[in-house]
């Protein structure tokens, strides 16, 4: 699922750093995780200690909603790590008037209609899986595709983004007859610039939403191969959760392997990912659009991999190229009609620019982020589920006054 748009562009241009783009950190003073992040302290590492205790005492009065586990990483070592034990059947009670969660109830009624894993009120499943230390990644599962395809680009397993999309899907029958379907390219799914009609008027709550009446389906790609054109490909920006789902399914057509697998054996081993859960949709493929589960731990590394330009303990695992057009906003606003100053988007990731100084991240649907500071370098990776408790402040906020508090370390 998405990340709320709304709330995307309440945090947009809030980071304050004064050094310039990509400042050159030396490799002397950086470390990298093995089995475990290295620990050291926010003091050690430059960052005043009473910005992370005001964002502490925040989470725990539950001023940013339910926030299960937060990470804050510079140079390379763990500087926060906060866990949270929140009671998500007591949420959903507490939220619902005290109707039992839907796990509970839903064998004589939505669970008909909605798949297990699709039910965001069953906590078998969300937030976390089954009793596990994986957590739901959401739509952050959309910027983890997008790096496992770009691996599969540099490759040479795809020669251009340029290419049109529908050779993939040559074996899928749906209507051709709207010429600008045939013109949708890589890059356009990339940059969600595809020109599919995706309707999300209400949001998820709407049972009219396509990515609900998707997920609810027996196929998914043939649902969104289904959908209408309203616009030109590559013009204008669009969330659409079904680009995500025609991604992972170009990356299967163009290696042979499924998406979930290409990742584990090119992404997640050689950053030391072992453990992960991925969403199988009911035709076979990769979740690419939500489905990806990972410890904040090892989120982290995604996001470290990010800020190191693709490179991992001396190995290039995707490459900077890559790693520059994914956080580079080819969409240069995401809703250019609002006089906001709202963020970029790249190669599925969204991406905020003031004066020189560079923040992108990756969002997830109930509050899962990876936020990359190149010139502070900082990441800072959150997993949260805030569909009951909404947040009162924002957080983003108030990981920026951890940004402006960095002393010159």
């Amino acid at each position: 699922m998405m990340f709320n748009t709304v709330k995307l562009l309440s945090i947009t241009f809030l980071f304050i750093a004064p050094c310039q783009a990509f400042t050159k950190i030396e490799p002397s003073n950086i470390s990298w995780p093995q089995r475990n992040w290295i620990v050291s302290t926010p003091e050690k590492e430059g960052i005043a200690k009473e910005a992370i205790a005001t964002i502490t005492k925040g989470i725990i009065s539950g001023d940013y909603g339910s926030i299960d586990h937060f990470l804050i990483i510079r140079h390379g070592r763990l500087i926060a790590d906060l866990k949270y034990k929140v009671d998500y059947d007591e949420a959903y009670r507490q939220a619902n008037k005290g109707k039992a969660i839907n796990n509970e109830i839903d064998k004589a009624s939505k669970a008909k209609t909605i798949p297990e894993q699709y039910n965001y009120n069953d906590t078998l499943w969300h937030p976390f899986f089954k009793g596990s230390k994986l957590h739901t990644l959401q739509s952050v599962t959309k910027s983890i595709t997008s790096a496992a395809f770009g691996i599969a680009v540099d490759q040479g397993f795809i020669k251009s983004l340029d290419q049109p999309i529908y050779p993939y899907f040559k074996n899928y029958q749906y209507d051709k007859t709207d010429p600008r379907k045939a013109q949708i390219t890589i890059e356009d799914v990339l940059t969600m610039r595809t020109g599919i009609d995706w309707y999300t008027e209400g949001g998820y709550e709407n049972d009219k939403h396509s990515t609900i009446i998707m997920e609810n389906s027996n196929n998914w790609l043939q649902y969104i191969l289904d959908r209408p054109m309203d616009r030109k490909p590559g013009t204008n920006y669009e969330y659409n959760d079904g680009a995500s789902v025609l991604l992972g399914k170009i990356l299967r057509q163009a290696t042979g392997t499924r998406a979930d697998i290409w990742a584990e054996k090119n992404l997640f081993a050689p950053i030391g990912i072992k453990n992960f859960k991925w969403k199988i949709t009911p035709q076979g493929e990769a979740d690419t659009e939500g489905g990806l589960y990972l410890s904040t731990y090892d989120l982290a590394r995604i996001g470290y991999l990010f800020l190191r330009k693709g490179q991992w303990q001396g190995k290039q695992i995707i490459s900077e190229q890559w790693i520059e057009k994914s956080i580079t906003p080819l969409v240069k606003d995401i809703v250019p009609d609002n006089n906001k100053a709202n963020p970029g988007y790249g190669y599925q990731w969204y991406i905020s620019q003031k004066s020189g100084s560079l923040i992108y991240l990756a969002a997830g649907y109930g509050g899962q982020y990876i936020i990359v500071a190149p010139e502070s370098d900082v990441l800072v990776v959150v997993n949260g589920w805030s569909l009951y408790k909404k947040s009162k402040k924002s957080f983003l906020k108030a990981v920026s006054s951890i940004i402006a508090s960095i002393e010159n370390k």
